[in-house]
Formats: structure tokens, C-alpha cells, sequence
């Protein structure tokens, strides 16, 4: 089994690309893409599985990002390997992973009001939130996108979390760090 683990940690790591990232005059653009690893492997990667029977060490993650000069911004998500059949919540958190869950912190909120709450229930939806929900196909695939006319603020969206179920219920199951950007005088 430790060396199952094993394996599959040096898989992810050699296997895993860096993210490329582009800010320009007309936006900003990044994907970039990962395996994922139990927090413990042997070999660091940027995404980590919480859960090995939702998400397996080795499947695989991408995320993009476009925004726009006017700051709309579209995130992109595709996964491969996980539990065929499985309807995952996904969201985008504020802070990077760690080997506890609960270090992305919470969901990123888009909010106009400065004063608000950074995590405000009143404002956990769809609309306020980035979340890409999906149902993985027969062989563990799947993938979403979800567009606002709102940007990111600035070193405030950190993570990509899966979670056990769709929506604002479910258990973390793993997390992705990811270099989300900003478009000069959008965010």
C-alpha cells in the first residue's frame, strides 16, 4: 500500500505542469494543471486528495482563467480519474491548500460593499460566488465553467475545492492552489 502511495505521489509530480499566466492590456489569462497527491506524499504537488476513494492520487486537474479589460471573468475547470458517476461541488476559496481541508479557508465572494463580511451567507450563491459543479462521466471525467462580470480581488482567490456534493453542502474532498489573477483596474 506505501509503496501504492508512493507510486502514485511520483506520478503526480512528474506528471504535474506548471501554470503559465498572462497579464495584458486586455486582461489577464492563466491555466494550469495538476495530479493530485495525498498531503503526505512523498512528492509535493499543488493539488491534494483528501479523499482517496472521490478523488484518486494520479487523477488529474486544470483550471483556467480569462479576464477581460472590463473585468468579466470566466473560470474553466476539467478533472479526470475521479469517481464516475459522482456529483462533485466545486468552488473557488481564498487561500492555497495545505494538509488540512480547511486551510483554503472559505469560498471567495465577490462583494461591493467593503464593509461586508469576506464570507457573508447572504451572499453564498452562484452569483457572488465562482462555482463549477458537475457530475463526473463514466470514466471519472468531467468539467464547468462559470462567468461573472466581476473580477477577483487582489490575492484574495487562492484555490480551486472540490466537495463531496454540489452547492454549499459536502465535505472537502481536495484542492487545487492556483494562480488566479487580476486585470489592472478591474479587481
Amino acid at each position: 500500500m506505501v509503496a501504492g502511495i508512493l507510486v502514485g505521489a511520483l506520478a503526480s509530480a512528474v506528471l504535474a505542469t506548471g501554470g503559465s499566466g498572462r497579464a495584458a492590456p486586455d486582461g489577464y489569462w492563466m491555466k494550469t494543471d495538476a495530479r493530485f497527491a495525498p498531503p503526505t506524499a512523498f512528492v509535493p504537488s499543488a493539488a491534494l486528495t483528501y479523499d482517496t476513494s472521490l478523488v484518486p492520487a494520479a487523477s488529474r486537474i486544470e483550471v483556467s482563467q480569462r479576464t477581460e479589460a472590463n473585468g468579466a471573468t470566466t473560470v474553466g475547470l476539467k478533472v479526470e480519474g475521479l469517481k464516475p458517476g459522482h456529483v462533485y461541488g466545486v468552488h473557488v476559496h481564498q487561500k492555497p491548500c495545505g494538509a488540512e481541508p480547511a486551510a483554503a479557508g472559505g469560498h471567495y465572494q465577490h462583494r461591493k460593499d467593503p464593509v461586508q463580511p469576506p464570507t457573508d451567507p447572504a451572499y453564498a450563491n452562484a452569483d457572488n460566488e465562482v462555482w463549477l459543479d458537475f457530475t463526473a462521466d463514466e470514466r471519472g471525467d468531467g468539467g464547468a465553467s462559470a462567468r461573472h462580470d466581476w473580477n477577483f480581488r487582489r490575492g484574495e482567490a487562492s484555490s480551486v475545492v472540490l466537495h463531496s456534493a454540489p452547492g454549499m453542502a459536502g465535505s472537502r474532498v481536495a484542492c487545487f492552489t492556483v494562480p488566479f489573477g487580476w486585470a489592472a483596474g478591474t479587481g
